[in-house]
């Protein structure tokens, strides 16, 4: 137990992720010496950042603290403390039932930690935060909380409404982290397209953007977790205008039936999906769309699941996720709809409509063989250099693998590669220079 150690854990997205990093830097500036999620933790204080998202991340989540719990109990570990969703959520359940972690605390208000290790929140740090990401990108976070009313969702329930950061603080933080060598931005939130209603009365998305990438030293912008009703439109006009700012978007659309997106309150409609999707494709040239549906959701009938698969081969996604639906307490369907559709159907769905894009996906990276492709390097992985084009985010989308041959390349570094095969997942590819 190495003493002025504190280890921190993230589990969920990284939105966690950034909170995470935010604390690191506060402990820092009080003289802990942090490790970020090690895989042998040994500090005398452990903070965990929980996620409250969904069952499995529900149950990582307990997992976790419950095994920090028994090497408290085992004489490991002096002080357990635990943040983030879960806990906002059920902080008097966990207190009751998991006694041994000396305190919870919710999503936002974790500075009170320092406090209660007998330290300051040093407001010179406020916008400041140690990466755990490679030092070449970094997540921006630019709002908290979500305004939209999705009858699953129950992220609302522990985020609370949107609330939108100052666009200058955004700004400056982008500066701060460049002059630190980051230059690749991933930017997040719930819900992108709302940002700036609740602080300057119009969606300020598109003009955010446009202001980052004239920031010397950004070298890609990338964006994540966009809705599709009301889509700000001038942000093609940016995407388009602006080489730094990669032409992806990460667009949650769910479903596609009409019947579907009324029970789920999507607030949009199949023929309106569809419109954004090709004037995506017109605005933005070579846009890669990712994105993200769900199955299973009460009242999704055959006929819906054929529309949804229908869905999936006409709009040929460059990336899409999917996942079961899994009933949340406190959201409209778990009040309002019976979770009535069998697991094991909707496990086959699941698996259904992911075969059917994977074959897709696979289509697509064959195309990109024989084309060049401008790559950032990530890392080293055995006799492969790993790295990724525009159109891919870390840690969810596929890579580039360079063989090194002997030659030298350098982590956070472009280069020019000439892609030369394609599996389902992965490109192939050689440096040109």
């Amino acid at each position: 137990m190495r003493r002025n150690t504190i280890d921190v854990i993230t589990l969920g997205c990284s939105k966690n992720l950034v909170d995470s990093e935010k604390l690191i830097r506060q402990l820092e500036g009080n003289g802990y010496k942090v490790t970020h999620d090690s895989p042998n933790p040994q500090g005398e204080i452990a903070v965990i950042n929980t996620c409250g998202f969904i069952g499995d991340a529900k149950e990582e989540s307990i997992n976790m603290i419950l095994e920090f719990c028994e090497a408290k109990e085992e004489g490991k570990l002096k002080k357990l403390y635990v943040m983030g969703c879960l806990s906002e959520r059920y902080l008097k359940e966990l207190k009751t039932e998991i006694p041994q972690v000396d305190k919870f605390y919710g999503k936002f208000n974790w500075n009170e930690l320092l406090a209660d290790l007998g330290k300051a929140y040093q407001a010179d740090y406020a916008i400041e935060r140690t990466l755990t990401t490679p030092k070449h990108y970094a997540y921006l976070k630019i709002s908290e909380g979500c305004d939209r009313t999705c009858s699953y969702c129950a992220i609302p329930i522990i985020t609370g409404k949107h609330t939108s950061r100052p666009m200058e603080e955004i700004l400056e933080e982008v500066r701060i982290l460049v002059a630190e060598g980051v230059k690749e931005f991933q930017i997040i939130a719930q819900e992108l397209t709302y940002y700036g209603v609740d602080l300057y009365k119009s969606q300020k998305l598109p003009e955010l953007i446009e202001r980052m990438a004239q920031i010397p030293g950004v070298e890609w912008i990338r964006l994540h977790y966009a809705y599709p009703a009301h889509f700000p439109k001038d942000l093609f006009r940016v995407m388009r205008e602006y080489d730094n700012v990669c032409k992806y978007m990460d667009i949650a659309l769910q479903h596609i039936s009409d019947n579907m997106l009324t029970k789920m309150r999507r607030h949009v409609s199949k023929a309106e999906t569809y419109d954004l999707i090709e004037q995506f494709r017109k605005e933005v040239p070579d846009i890669h769309l990712r994105t993200t549906l769900m199955v299973g959701h009460p009242g999704e009938t055959e006929e819906d699941f054929e529309e949804l698969k229908e869905f999936v081969r006409k709009a040929r996604f460059d990336r899409m996720g999917a996942f079961a639906y899994s009933e949340e307490e406190g959201t409209f369907s778990a009040k309002e709809y019976e979770d009535n559709i069998p697991h094991e159907v909707k496990q086959k769905r699941l698996d259904e409509l992911m075969g059917i894009q994977q074959e897709i996906s696979a289509e697509l990276s064959n195309l990109k063989i024989g084309k060049t492709y401008r790559v950032i390097i990530d890392r080293k992985e055995g006799e492969y250099y790993i790295g990724r084009t525009q159109f891919d985010s870390p840690e969810v989308d596929p890579e580039v693998l360079v063989k090194a041959n002997g030659k030298r390349l350098f982590i956070g570094r472009f280069y020019q590669v000439h892609i030369t095969d394609a599996d389902d997942f992965d490109l192939y590819g050689e440096v040109v220079r």
